[in-house]
């Protein structure tokens, strides 16, 4: 289908009179609708996936399978406010490869996904911002497929538009949210339309730089919800290094520092300043030679177009954004009791559901 034929399509499935305007702050009736929306995936429920889908959002377009097995929904509540909703880790193995393939690149620069023109992407202004490289690739591949749909719905009379995910869906809705917010800022969207993300169950998206600028750029319209008993939250795995910190700190000029000592105290103190310092250079490089080079030879059989930027050294990866924690209590223990052979028990969508509908805000 044509572009223009596209957009007309989607401007006929809208109501005539648009009202909706979506507001800054966390809403937990929003949030629980975005759970809820994302079970539209779930094709066959299993085990702590029977949350019921949602009846205010109705889909009207699905997206073809691409990338490393990612789809998106576009939904409507026939009032003016649409749903980008991103999918989450699947059961195929390429999906989860997706996760598995965890080496920093840089948050901006360029890559190229199969024969199409390269991506460009700048999802922070830091230079030293680092991302995800398997998350950023699913993103890429995604955003080709939203971008006309955004601007057909601009040209439909649209401005509100909230982004879901739950899991490696929510990591996407951090990068997905990053770069959409970026083509606002240089005029490839329309500054008026109004982002609102809800990402439920996330992993860590990136390092500090990227967690920085992303807080700045979308306080008040970018969240995620976390159970306190969900392990997922806490990957990837994160390394501090030296390198890793502000460029003024008293560590990176530390050995500098102790020419100054007296022998016996400089000795000293450059073998214990050595021996904290070599076991991270040396995990980070495991890290990116295992999550990065190894992991991207069996990503390229999957997509063998696929060329991306030079990994950065670092695993610093940290939470980001705005957290809303939602503390588990005994009621919640009863009834998903903690098994070590369950280790998906805390986090799919019934226990989240199940402990934000008890949340309260000032709590």
């Amino acid at each position: 289908m044509t572009q223009p034929l596209r957009s007309l399509t989607i401007i006929l499935l809208l109501p005539l009179t648009l009202h909706a305007e979506l507001k800054p702050g966390y809403d937990k009736d929003e949030a629980l609708e975005m759970m809820r929306v994302c079970m539209g995936f779930v094709d066959t429920p299993m085990e702590g996936m029977t949350v019921s889908p949602s009846t205010r959002f109705r889909r009207i377009h699905r997206s073809p399978v691409m990338g490393l097995r990612n789809m998106w929904e576009l939904l409507s509540d026939d009032h003016g406010t649409m749903v980008i909703s991103l999918r989450g880790t699947t059961v195929d193995k390429v999906s989860w490869l997706e996760n598995g393939y965890a080496a920093m690149i840089p948050a901006q620069g360029e890559m190229r996904l199969d024969s199409n023109p390269v991506f460009r992407y700048h999802l922070a202004d830091d230079p030293r911002a680092a991302v995800h490289v398997g998350w950023t690739v699913g993103m890429a591949f995604l955003q080709r497929d939203i971008l006309p749909r955004i601007d057909s719905l601009h040209i439909a009379g649209v401005r509100d538009i909230l982004i879901a995910g739950h899991s490696q869906g929510g990591a996407l809705c951090y990068l997905l949210t990053a770069h959409l917010r970026q083509l606002q800022r240089t005029g490839r969207l329309p500054a008026d339309i109004r982002f609102k993300s809800y990402a439920s169950a996330a992993p860590k998206p990136g390092n500090t730089a990227f967690a920085h600028h992303y807080e700045h750029h979308t306080r008040g319209w970018a969240f995620n919800t976390v159970n306190a008993m969900d392990w997922v939250p806490e990957v990837p795995m994160s390394i501090q290094t030296v390198n890793d910190f502000n460029m003024v700190n008293p560590f990176s000029e530390a050995k500098k520092a102790m020419k100054s000592l007296p022998l016996k105290q400089r000795m000293v103190g450059r073998f214990v300043y050595n021996k904290l310092d070599r076991p991270t250079r040396k995990a980070q490089r495991k890290y990116t030679r295992f999550l990065g080079r190894s992991a991207g030879t069996f990503v390229r059989r999957e997509l063998p177009g696929l060329e991306t930027p030079a990994y950065v050294e670092s695993n610093l990866y940290v939470r980001t954004g705005t957290i809303i924690t939602l503390l588990p209590d005994s009621s919640y223990l009863e009834r998903f009791p903690q098994q070590r052979d369950k280790p998906f028990v805390n986090h799919m969508l019934d226990p989240y559901v199940h402990l934000l509908e008890r949340w309260r805000p000032t709590e």
